[in-house]
């Protein structure tokens, strides 16, 4: 998703297309999908909770980016629509799965131990996905090592090798953790949709009442967008100032390793510092990034930057996500995980509409991150005010 794909999409299925045209159709694509998970996640989170469907939505929705994923591996030279669609379902079957896959943290690791095994899920995400990354790597630099023709066929067959991938490291999750009890049964579509909207309108009259938790989220959408940004358009960005493909897929690799044993880090020093403080230091980086990329033209430079994010990347991801977990009902996880989510694919479509309309505005690449800033200066200040559960 950050790397084979916005390459890919530039130089095999936009081919003679400019690079601000390819940007603002990333960007575009990313919007809609978030938009669709945004309007989506809560409702089914409430119904989650009400029949006990949290892995059964998970299954569903991670089938959905399986498939997704195998498909880009057979849209052929020039099929940027295809691309677009396949992406845009993949995009929303991940971050759909995602909200029940998280909302399962509650109920696999006392609160005590929220923060590490949160951490800890990241850091081996991390490594999960380095490890693939690394084999697709090599696959596309030395393809006759595996008997492939080309690089763009090594390509093609990553996103096959992702769906497989994918599927096989499900399998613990569907197999071994057991569905969290419903809280009622509720037989009756019509009655379902009603309880679950319902349920919608008494969880926000409770955020009324606990203003803690409002405060976070607003906090949330706004640092995360501009993680979320940085995340999804990093190597666009690179391509865009005139990096070589390469030399951003390196970049990938070492954010992917150093995020491995720094998310893993994090997770054990909230003891001491709690779990509000590493977030900002994490943030402030964030920032710092953002200004030395306006300056950036050197692959080395390139490389600091993805030390740099890989640092605090999973830091910031897996704290917010066990910090907010300790801060809601138990019981209704899918539900308040369904805001959450809903919060982040709102903060997914403005970022990327920020770096779409600032290149398409002014022309120039660069200037389409500053606007980040606002968003982590904001969303510090935001979180500085939240009070911390014990």
């Amino acid at each position: 998703m950050a790397g084979f794909f916005p390459v890919f999409f530039k130089e095999y299925w936009s081919p003679g297309i400019d690079a601000v045209t390819t940007t603002a159709r990333l960007g575009t694509v990313i919007s809609i999908s978030s938009l669709i998970m945004a309007c989506l996640s809560p409702t089914l989170g409430v119904v989650a909770d009400l029949k006990g469907f949290k892995k059964g939505f998970c299954f569903f929705f991670t089938a959905m980016g399986v498939l997704s994923s195998f498909w880009l591996g057979f849209i052929p030279m020039g099929g940027w629509e295809a691309a677009m669609w396949a992406y845009g379902i993949g995009f929303l079957g991940f971050n759909a799965a995602i909200v029940f896959y998280e909302s399962l943290l509650p109920h696999v690791a006392p609160a005590k131990d929220l923060d590490y095994v949160s951490s800890l899920g990241y850091s081996m995400g991390y490594l999960g996905g380095g490890v693939l990354f690394l084999f697709n790597v090599l696959m596309y630099l030395f393809p006759h090592w595996f008997g492939i023709t080309d690089g763009v066929t090594a390509v093609r067959l990553s996103f096959v090798t992702v769906a497989v991938w994918w599927t096989i490291f499900s399998i613990p999750l569907f197999k071994n953790i057991p569905e969290p009890a419903a809280e009622r049964s509720v037989e009756n579509v019509g009655r379902l949709t009603l309880a679950s909207i319902q349920r919608l309108k008494e969880t926000a009259q409770s955020m009324k009442a606990e203003p803690n938790i409002a405060i976070f989220l607003i906090s949330y959408w706004l640092f995360i967008d501009g993680v979320y940004t940085v995340m999804t358009m990093a190597v666009d960005y690179g391509m865009s100032i005139g990096l070589g493909s390469k030399d951003l897929i390196a970049a990938l690799l070492i954010t992917q390793f150093i995020g491995f044993p720094c998310a893993y880090y994090f997770g054990t020093v909230t003891k001491r510092w709690g779990t509000k403080k590493p977030i900002l230091c994490c943030i402030a980086a964030y920032s710092v990034a953002v200004i030395l990329a306006t300056w950036m033209s050197e692959a080395w430079q390139f490389y600091a930057l993805a030390i740099m994010i890989g640092m605090v990347q999973g830091g910031v991801q897996s704290l917010s996500r066990s910090m907010f977990a300790r801060m809601i009902p138990k019981d209704l996880s899918g539900e308040y995980f369904g805001f959450f989510n809903i919060v982040g694919r709102f903060a997914s479509i403005l970022g990327p509409l920020v770096v779409a309309v600032g290149v398409t505005v002014t022309g120039n690449s660069r200037l389409g991150l500053v606007g980040l800033l606002v968003l982590f200066i904001s969303g510090s200040w935001l979180l500085m005010k939240v009070k911390e559960p014990a």
